[in-house]
């Protein structure tokens, strides 16, 4: 486990996280306290060092389905995109060919 340092820093950066999971709740204010009156001891540490293991843990995974399901949806976008750009042209050109044979149907129609 950490010195008293590096821990206080890490109770300080969990404790900047919203968290709504009671049990890393109740481990975080209880470590916030202990180190508040100097009284955590080795125990005290690796029982906060498993909650914020198991909480953080279960965070990202969860983090890192939304992140795969994010890149799939952006995936879908882009293929959309890449269709709907290749229908532009293809209609770009549909209306330059009927324009040029409307010119060519004026021409002959004046002559």
């Amino acid at each position: 486990m950490p010195d008293s340092k590096a821990l206080r820093s890490l109770v300080l950066r969990v404790g900047k996280f919203y968290i709504t999971d009671k049990a890393m709740k109740r481990a975080q204010k209880r470590m916030v306290d202990l180190i508040a009156r100097e009284a955590d001891e080795e125990g005290d540490r690796q029982t906060y060092a498993a909650a914020v293991r198991r909480y953080f843990t279960g965070f990202e995974a969860e983090a890192r389905g939304h992140l795969r399901a994010v890149d799939r949806r952006l995936e879908q976008v882009d293929q959309v995109r890449f269709n709907l750009a290749a229908e532009r042209g293809v209609t770009a050109r549909r209306i330059e060919s009927t324009r040029e044979v409307l010119e060519e149907l004026d021409r002959i129609s004046e002559s």
